[in-house]
Formats: structure tokens, sequence, C-alpha cells
């Protein structure tokens, strides 16, 4: 049975924080377990000079890259950018698009199998159909994945040109369904814009298509079962992110909506038809679906149960700094090496050093929003 979007309607705005455990064959309360600890490097490893690149000094294998390709976006999110927006990076101290290709070439070597297009909004860059092609032609070293994160306004006319270039697969970002609070959080109009390219992209075959969802208390909690719905008829992954502290975002923990309130609450909605899915490697996401469903949905629970223990991901942002965690502060220019000639070998041992400084876990929450980092826009999704 499908919940009408008028009993979705009713899902209360503002949820209390601890329910009561509803006992379903399909999901129970404690039914996630604790983020595991990371496995130190073997001293044999280490001493031995082999462990390889991409490997911390926790044994987490970086496998996945995300290149930010661009600072500018046409939309002004609140929890991305500042309501005074933001000083975006002299032209020429951005990447460009030779240097993005020689450093994916050069982390794919090393055994990175996964990208990721982030921005700003990288659907805007003029080049973008090139650049995709340019990773594609990356595949026979090893790479296996091409993705991309977007806001969907300017994308739904790229989509074919995209697919065929090699896109396998986008996550779409979309915090609310109501086209006035869309203009309220993004500062702009465009929400039937962003829906209307997540049908298309799903009409078009790509692997898969995420719609990104960052939930704030009394914002769009209300609309958690409606995001739900979407998953009804269209084979999507809806992803419900915590809201996580950045420069300039107004994070407070009162904004904060825990993963297990929205998932008690669904459950109250509708019942044992909740199934638990297996996690992935390296997940982010824990998954669930509606029995009967097409799609699926997820929480990305940075700020309640962390995932580090699992990190396999790095970031190269616009400006060509490397970060190796998204909450860490500290980071290397990759463009200033590339740009002083240096080879392929010495960018590769910057970008092992940089990784065996990586911190086995990032900060509580409290202490982050207290912590000097770049606004989301600048470092990319």
């Amino acid at each position: 049975m499908r919940i009408p979007f008028n009993v979705c309607r009713s899902w209360p705005a503002r949820m209390p924080r601890r329910m009561a455990a509803l006992h379903t064959s399909a999901v129970r309360p404690g039914d996630v377990s604790s983020a595991s600890v990371p496995r130190p490097s073997s001293a044999a490893e280490q001493a031995s000079g082999q462990a390889p690149v991409l490997n911390d000094l926790f044994g987490r294998f970086h496998n996945y890259l995300r290149i930010s390709v661009t600072e500018r976006c046409n939309l002004r999110c609140q929890y991305c950018m500042p309501a005074e927006g933001i000083e975006l990076t002299e032209r020429s101290s951005l990447l460009t698009t030779a240097e993005i290709l020689r450093l994916a070439r050069i982390f794919v070597e090393q055994g990175v199998d996964k990208i990721r297009l982030t921005g700003g909004e990288p659907s805007i860059r003029k080049d973008i159909v090139e650049l995709v092609q340019g990773l594609d032609a990356l595949r026979p070293l090893g790479l296996r994945k091409i993705a991309m994160t977007t806001n969907g306004i300017a994308l739904r006319r790229k989509l074919p040109l995209l697919r065929r270039a090699g896109m396998d697969g986008l996550n779409i970002s979309l915090d609310t369904r109501d086209p006035r609070k869309f203009e309220v959080f993004t500062r702009r109009r465009g929400s039937e814009h962003v829906l209307r390219a997540i049908s298309e992209a799903g009409r078009l075959g790509f692997d898969f298509v995420k719609v990104n969802v960052v939930v704030m208390r009394g914002q769009n909690d209300d609309e958690v079962p409606a995001f739900v719905e979407m998953t009804h008829d269209e084979a999507v992954d809806v992803r419900f992110i915590e809201y996580m502290p950045f420069d300039g975002n107004q994070w407070g923990r009162r904004k904060l909506v825990g993963y297990r309130e929205l998932l008690d609450g669904l459950v109250r909605l509708y019942g044992d038809r909740v199934e638990r899915l297996p996690l992935e490697a390296n997940h982010t996401a824990k998954g669930y679906r509606i029995r009967g469903y097409r799609g699926q949905f997820g929480f990305i629970t940075s700020m309640t149960q962390s995932f580090c223990a699992d990190c396999n991901r790095v970031r190269v942002m616009a400006d060509g700094n490397l970060k190796v965690c998204l909450f860490g502060n500290t980071e290397v220019s990759l463009r200033d090496l590339i740009r002083g000639g240096a080879s392929d070998a010495q960018v590769v041992e910057t970008i092992s050093q940089a990784i065996k400084r990586k911190k086995r876990a990032h900060a509580g929450m409290d202490i982050l929003s207290q912590m000097p980092n770049r606004p989301m826009i600048k470092i990319g999704g």
C-alpha cells in the first residue's frame, strides 16, 4: 500500500527527539552498529615502504577522488554559501582542464577507480562534457566510475551529452519539493528544472541517480515522507544528509535532525515495510527501502554516527589544494607543485605524505562548528 501524499503532509514538523521504538521484523532499534576502528597499516608495510601511496596509517585505501571543477554556482544555498557570498579565486589560480586531467591520471595510476566532479556547480562549466571525455579515456588505467554532484538547474539539456561522454551516475541536490521553500533555501527559483532533470536522468539509463537532501529542523524535515514517496515510481536513491557545519552556514545543534529520529518516524509511518539494505563497502549512507517501491533511501550520518573508519575519499579543490578530510583544515597545493615543474613522481610523493598525515577520525560536531574551514562551495560536495 502506498502512503498518500496527504498523509505525508501530516508528518510532524517538529518530531520528538526520542520516539517509542516499534518492534518490527524489518527494522529494530540498534540495528546499525557503531563505527569500527580503522586498522593501522602493519609495521612491516611501513618499514618496508610497501604500503600503497593511497593508504593512510590506519589501513584505509583512498580509491575515491572528488574533484571540484569550479567555485561558481547558479544557486545560493543556505548551508553551502554564506549570505554575503564568497570571494572567488582568481581564474589564473584555478586548475586548468589539462591540470585536472593530469592529476586525475596520477591518482588513477595509484589506484583511484572512482572520480566525482563537484563544485560550485560543475554543469555550468563550458567544457564539462569534454572534461568527462578526458576522464573516460582513463578507464584503461583502472578508472571504473565517473560521477557528478549537481544542483540540476542547468543539467537537463546536457544529460544526453554527459551520458555519451562516459558519465556513469549523478547526485542531484534537492532539499525541498515546495517551489516557495526552494526559493527561500537557494535564494533562486527553479525547483521544476531540478525535478525534470531527476526524471530525465532516470530515463536515460544512468547507472545511479541519487537525490541529496540536507535535512534541517523546522525547515524541511516535514518533507521526509514525500521524498521517500519519490522512490515509489522512480528508481532513485534519496539520501537524507545530516546538517554539517561549514564556514558561514549558521550551523547549530537545534537545526540538526539525527538519522535515528528520521528513521523512527518512517517506521511509525510505514511499519514493517521499511527494510534495511546491506551496507556497501566504504559506505557513506545507511540504506533502506519500502517494500514494493522501485527506489531506495538512506541516511548520511556524518554528525551522529561518523563513518571515518571506512573513509576512502580525498578531495582536490578548484584551486588545486588537496584536502584529505572534509572537516580537516590542513591542505597542500598540488597546483603550485605542478606549475613549479614537478614530475609525476614528485606529485605522487606529496600526495602520499598528505594521506599519511590523515587523522583517525574527525572531531565531534560541537568542536567542528568552532573550527575554521572553507565554505562548502569552495570545498566541493
